[in-house]
C-alpha cells in the first residue's frame, strides 16, 4: 500500500489545523536513515527536513499553504520501489500569494512494518 504513504506524506504539509500533528507523524513514513535531497543536491536527515518546514508552516508567515501530487507512477520490483510524481503547492507567504509546481523522486522499501521511504529528492520548477 504505497500510495496512502504518498498521500500522508503530501497531507503533512498543508497549513492549518492539525498541521504539527501531521508533521509530527511524517517521521514514521521513513527509514530511520532515509536521506532527503532538494535543490542544490543539499542532503538532508528526516529531522533537518522536517525543522525548517515545521517552523515555516507553524509559525503563522505562511498562509493557506497545501502541497499535492498532480500525477504520480509507481514501480515495484519485491520489495522496493520506486515513486515519480509531479506535484503542485499554493500558498499566501508574508501576505502574497503564490504557486508552484515540481517534481519528486522516493525510493521506497517493504519493511515488517510496511512500506516506507528509504530517500527523496526533488526538483521545483
Amino acid at each position: 500500500m504505497i500510495q496512502p504513504l504518498i498521500d500522508t506524506f503530501f497531507a503533512a504539509f498543508t497549513t492549518g489545523p492539525d498541521c504539527a500533528a501531521r508533521l509530527d507523524a511524517l517521521p514514521d513514513l521513513f527509514l530511520p536513515e532515509a536521506v532527503i535531497v532538494g535543490p542544490g543536491a543539499v542532503a538532508d536527515s528526516v529531522a533537518s527536513f522536517l525543522a525548517p518546514r515545521r517552523a515555516l508552516l507553524t509559525g503563522g508567515g505562511l498562509t493557506s499553504f497545501r502541497e499535492w501530487e498532480v500525477a504520480g507512477t509507481t514501480t515495484v520490483a519485491g520489495d522496493i520501489a520506486h515513486h515519480r510524481c509531479t506535484y503542485a503547492k499554493e500558498g499566501v507567504r508574508d501576505g502574497a500569494p503564490f504557486t508552484g509546481s515540481g517534481t519528486k523522486m522516493l525510493q521506497l522499501v517493504r519493511t515488517p512494518q510496511g512500506w516506507r521511504i528509504a530517500a527523496l529528492a526533488w526538483h521545483d520548477d
